[in-house]
């Protein structure tokens, strides 16, 4: 139980930073999802290296 009320400016902050953490958290799912998408492409290939004779 709070014995002192939630100051309007906390209020505030609080759903800003969950706001803020929302968009971090949606650009790191994006970020993954290109990575992964890349990845498993068809055109995907480790540089081949030329062997000199």
């Amino acid at each position: 139980m709070n014995i002192r009320t939630e100051h309007e400016l906390h209020r505030r902050r609080k759903g800003r930073n969950i706001g803020v953490g929302l968009l971090l958290g949606g650009f790191v799912i994006l970020v993954l999802a290109l990575t992964f998408v890349k990845i498993t492409g068809g055109d995907f290939e480790l540089p081949r290296v030329e062997e000199q004779q």
